[in-house]
């Protein structure tokens, strides 16, 4: 098997109970653009630290500004009912031409 490319796709998240702040390295483009905005917009609360050039860019920010969400997967009769409501709603998501 010969592998021709190689292409990094991780988020990591860095922080302990003493720090106030939260350290987020990624190389998801979606958070770089959403992390930079925000860093533009409220200088205080988050802070890009560093840009490593291969396409990773570091932030410090503020663990009251930070957050995740844990949701329990769902069940097989929930997972169908919400693809049967998908498949029923397909015309929304296709462009208006």
């Amino acid at each position: 098997m010969r592998v021709f490319g190689y292409i990094r796709v991780s988020t990591n998240v860095y922080f302990n109970e003493a720090d106030s702040m939260v350290e987020v390295c990624t190389y998801n483009t979606a958070l770089k653009k959403r992390l930079t905005e925000f860093a533009g917009k409220y200088p205080s609360e988050c802070r890009l630290i560093d840009d490593d050039g291969n396409g990773c860019l570091s932030f410090e920010v503020s663990k009251g500004r930070f957050g995740f969400k844990l949701t329990a997967p769902y069940d097989e009769s929930r997972r169908k009912a919400a693809s049967e409501l998908a498949k029923k709603n397909t015309e929304r998501l296709r462009r208006q031409e």
